[in-house]
């Protein structure tokens, strides 16, 4: 484990230089120069097992930055290494250098030219950004990997990706018409076909150059290198010797953009990128085979492919178990399955006539059946099924990786690729690798071209090491056996570069080199990637590795759940906090971030909204988890979570719990801000303000007492405006209002009634907004239900505690929570539901209280916690709800989720419950959040970021809607940020019922 506080010492005879380094890139850059400790550790790791701590972090604000960015380091003779998402698996974009993240603003669109179809990309475009900017042309990019939604167009090209569809379309290099780039010694350098290049000057001289190492070499490449579509691994030597299945030009040009594709970044740096584009098909249909074994599954790919599908993908048992797990894609895969098959396969079929893919998916199921498997394939016409399945399929890593534990499926030879004939026997052989090492392996991806990701799960820390070298040798021999690939698709990086002079032999590994030592004589571009590389398991690169620490620490909540062991055999998990060491299950739910960056999509979901206000890697929930995981490793100041790096990480978290819905390996980053928040305050103490949003359950009757003189004083604008500053909060927002006491109003008024329900009533819709429990309580006792309310005579209010939660003060959440528990059991035990109209307050009891230690009585009040429209839901269906709605003069209801309910898939209810309303279209808004997250959006240094939040998508849209549409919103905060951003009145779903009440 390379350590930051190694690098930072001062007998690093190399801390002087670097630091001029830093102080002359921070003088002549625009863009951000960041070689503080937190910084390079959050860039010190990819996708892969490895970390590797970076001399330094540039985000060139433009084409000059990125320019002056390779000069000044040449100069310095310090290596630089591009990278984009950082999503790569192999290690290709973390190593001892200058790393450069082209993602934040070298990512725009050059030139486009529908006729001819191409375009013109600068490096740090997302895929899916490209494909929508598109997709009115008619037209895609179609090398479609699973991290579409995060991965940018350099770094496919730098690792040659392929995607599912390469069946039908290729891989990166079939696709790229050419790459404009900054050669090693500074010069630029238009990468093109070789028959239009100048006759003179740096490209030309290496054109030639190149081909004469090729022509040297010709019968190595004829002998050594692979015949399979899937080979990514080396230099693409054979641009002047076709001997791949699919060459690289359809008319057999040579193109030396088709060198640097798959070059890892050894060779230059990518400006511009000219890419092929394909028609959009119009029609698709898929058709899910199920199978009752593996084998079968792998066996008969060979027979589905000569049906010219677009796409066979592979699902496995394991994932689809994982899958399952998950509340997000539960749903989805329970549509693809008959009974429990052992594996699944995506048979696509895709073009311009439907009727003509209809035949195909008809044509697949009497395949199917002639095979001796009739009644297997779930047919999926419909786009929605499909793109949601899809879905599913793209997160398979992240899904894989969601295994609690510190075992986990380790990527190494995952991309082996062999020919469809061999592919079952293949996978046979290699399972019984597995199993003679005492570990299993799990199997996805793209069956139709022979490559598999396969993972064994294997606990690097323990023993882990040795096994993947054992298991990798054995996996090559096969692959030599079967003619295959050992790189098949991800690229070489730090986990496979040593076995490129396996698979291409001696003479070819020495090309290899000499093509490196004419592109890039100083080794200064990506160093020890693809040739003269490490071992792949060398173990100061692992991130954990054999000397991996968890510091001590005492966290508040319980973790016990992510301290397990598994069988990696059978699967059978240990009881929760028997696994180790009990205090180290939030460093294990820390370390279920993979890497993948999943979190940098921001086009659809919930995360992350302050990644997609400020493109931040700090910012991101990846890069968050990265600084909790230094932090609790020692890596960082040695303040562990009270640490100032942490602070600033977490610091524009919302605790929006969209990672907790959209991560597929289920990172809480609100639930690490409460731990971190907590241990800051045990350490630093609590400022004036944190104790006032903590406190406010306790002083909020006060306060509604003497709302007049509040008021009064809020019209005093520079008595006003002193306080607001005094406590930190932004002048440009008004003081919450109390007005009311909804549960001292209605003490003991509940009505008789043959069924109960407890209506717990928040802080919020007690004090504040009142009219909604109101509204809620008439609606719940027109339904024909006695109310019962949150309070005992004589004493306070329940609380969830949330206020406490969120400002550091654990142990009197803890308590509150408590007070709640041992009050509302009675009511859990005779079948009562306890009913709430806060998100983020009723949830708690479904969440926070889960981990505090109370046992199963948490569990049983989960169970029984609803919101107020899930609880109508509930009792609609099973036909206890006599409601009688009318029109309420709304053409339409503009609806706005709460992130907690869209956390916990709590939104479809609401939707649900407006639709009950006649005459009344119920159009839900596509927005993260909305930027208020309770107190955040009152804090002075929060208040900009809080409204870039809500003008990504909420308030343009509310702007934009006429006066016939009602806005609802569940949310407080939600409320008061619309009012505050757009002018406009949102409701809560209880007083539009109310409205509506017949």
């Amino acid at each position: 484990m390379t350590s930051l506080k190694d690098n930072a010492r001062p007998r690093d005879a190399r801390v002087k230089p670097v630091t001029d380094l830093a102080a002359r890139l921070s003088r002549e850059l625009q863009g951000e120069v960041l070689f503080d400790n937190a910084s390079r550790g959050r860039y010190s790791t990819d996708a892969s097992i490895y970390q590797v701590m970076p001399v330094g972090v540039v985000i060139p604000r433009d084409q000059h930055d990125l320019k002056l960015t390779l000069d000044i380091a040449r100069d310095a003779r310090v290596p630089v290494l591009a990278r984009g998402a950082g999503t790569s698996q192999c290690g290709q974009t973390v190593g001892e250098a200058v790393v450069i993240d082209n993602s934040r603003w070298l990512n725009q669109i050059v030139e486009f030219d529908a006729e001819a179809r191409t375009v013109v990309v600068e490096p740090g475009i997302v895929l899916d950004h490209l494909n929508a900017w598109l997709k009115p042309h008619g037209l895609w990019y179609p090398v479609d990997v699973s991290t579409s939604a995060q991965c940018t167009l350099g770094g496919m090209a730098g690792n040659n990706s392929c995607g599912s569809r390469s069946i039908r379309y290729g891989n990166m290099v079939h696709n790229v018409l050419g790459i404009d780039a900054w050669l090693a010694d500074g010069s630029e350098g238009s990468f093109g076909f070789v028959d239009e290049l100048p006759a003179t000057g740096r490209v030309r001289e290496l054109a030639e150059g190149v081909k004469a190492i090729a022509v040297g070499v010709a019968p190595d490449i004829r002998e050594h290198f692979p015949k399979v579509l899937r080979r990514v691994g080396g230099y693409n030597l054979d641009i002047f010797h076709c001997q791949n299945p699919k060459p690289y030009d359809a008319e057999g040009r040579v193109n030396l953009a088709h060198l640097l594709v798959g070059s890892e970044g050894t060779l230059a740096v990518s400006r511009r990128i000219k890419l092929k584009l394909s028609p959009l098909p119009e029609h698709k249909v898929l058709g899910v085979v199920n199978f009752p074994t593996f084998y079968q599954a792998m066996d008969v790919t060979q027979h589905i492919v000569t049906l010219d599908p677009s796409a066979v993908e592979l699902v496995d048992r394991t994932m689809i178990e994982l899958s399952l797990e998950n509340p997000s894609f539960r749903p989805v895969i329970e549509k693809a399955l008959i009974g429990k098959p052992e594996a699944i396969l995506l048979v696509e079929f895709a073009g311009a006539d439907c009727d003509a893919q209809l035949a195909s998916l008809a044509s697949l199921n009497e395949l199917l059946a002639e095979l001796g498997l009739p009644g297997c394939v779930v047919d999926m016409p419909e786009p929605a099924e499909q793109k949601a399945l899809w879905n599913v399929r793209k997160a398979g890593l992240n899904i894989m990786m969601s295994m609690k534990g510190d075992g986990k499926p380790v990527s190494f030879i995952e991309d082996c690729a062999v020919p469809l004939e061999h592919l079952a026997e293949y996978t046979d052989k290699l399972t019984e690798v597995f199993h003679r090492h005492g570990t299993e392996g799990t199997w996805y991806a793209h069956a139709s071209v022979g490559t598999l990701h396969v993972r064994p799960i294997l606990d690097m820390r323990r023993g882990g090491a040795e096994k993947m070298r054992e298991i990798a040798e054995q996996a090559s021999a096969l692959v030599r056996e079967y003619k295959g690939a050992y790189s098949g698709e991800h690229g070489d990086g730090l986990c496979r570069g040593e076995w490129v002079a396996w698979q291409f032999g001696s003479t070819l590994n020495d090309a290899f080199k000499e093509v490196k030592r004419r592109f890039d004589p100083d080794n200064l571009l990506n160093p020890g990637k693809i040739v003269d590389t490490p071992k792949m398991d060398e173990e100061r690169y692992f991130r954990f590795s054999s000397d991996y620490r968890r510091i001590p620490l005492s966290p508040v909540f319980d973790w016990s759940p992510w301290d397990v062991k598994r069988d990696p055999l059978t699967g059978e998990q240990s009881a929760p906090g028997t696994g180790g060491d009990v205090t180290h299950g939030l460093a294990m739910a820390v370390e279920m971030c993979n890497n993948n960056g999943h979190c940098r999509k921001f086009d659809a979901g919930t995360m992350c909204p302050s990644y997609r206000i400020t493109r931040d890697e700090q910012h991101l929930t990846r890069g968050r988890a990265n600084t909790l995981r230094l932090a609790l490793s020692g890596q960082l100041d040695g303040e562990g979570l009270a640490s100032d790096d942490v602070k600033e990480a977490l610091d524009l978290c919302v605790s929006c719990k969209g990672c907790k819905r959209d991560c597929p390996t289920g990172v809480d980053m609100a639930k690490f801000k409460i731990e971190a928040r907590t241990a800051r305050a045990k350490a630093k103490g609590l400022s004036l303000r944190d104790r006032l949003v903590g406190e406010m359950p306790r002083y909020a009757p006060w306060a509604s007492r003497f709302s007049g003189l509040l008021s009064a004083a809020e019209r005093m604008p520079f008595f006003s405006r002193r306080v607001k500053q005094a406590l930190g909060l932004a002048e440009q927002r008004d003081f919450p209002k109390f007005r009311g006491n909804f549960l001292a109003e209605h003490q003991g008024q509940a009505a008789q009634a043959s069924r109960e329900v407890l209506l717990f009533v928040d802080t919020f819709n007690n004090y504040m907004e009142s009219e909604n429990a109101r509204a809620a309580k008439r609606v719940l006792e027109r339904a024909g239900y006695q109310v019962h309310l949150n309070v005992k005579p004589g004493e306070r209010p329940l609380c969830c505690g949330r206020t406490y939660l969120s400002s550091g003060q654990f142990d009197k959440a803890k308590a509150e929570a408590r007070r709640s528990l041992d009050h509302l059991m009675p009511f859990v035990e005779r079948g009562v539901s306890i009913v709430g109209l806060e998100p983020s307050c009723l949830l708690s009891l479904r969440d926070e209280f889960l981990q505090y230690g109370f046992g199963e009585a948490a569990q049983r009040l989960a169970e029984s916690a609803l919101l107020f429209e899930e609880f109508l839901v509930k009792a609609h269906d099973a036909g206890e709800l006599p409601l009688e709605l009318k029109p309420v003069g709304h053409a339409r209801a503009l609806l706005h989720g709460h992130c907690h309910q869209k956390a916990f898939d709590a939104l479809r209810p609401v939707e649900r419950v407006l639709a009950w309303i006649p005459e009344l279209e119920v159009v839900t808004i596509e927005s993260s959040c909305c930027g208020m997250a309770g107190s955040f959006g009152y804090e002075a240094e929060h208040y900009d970021a809080s409204q870039k939040m809500a003008e990504l998508s909420l308030l343009p849209t509310i702007r934009e809607a006429g006066d016939d549409a009602v806005l609802v919103a569940d949310g407080t905060s939600c409320r008061h940020q619309i009012r505050d951003g757009s002018g406009r009145e949102a409701m809560h779903v209880a007083r539009l019922l109310e409205q509506a009440l017949a």
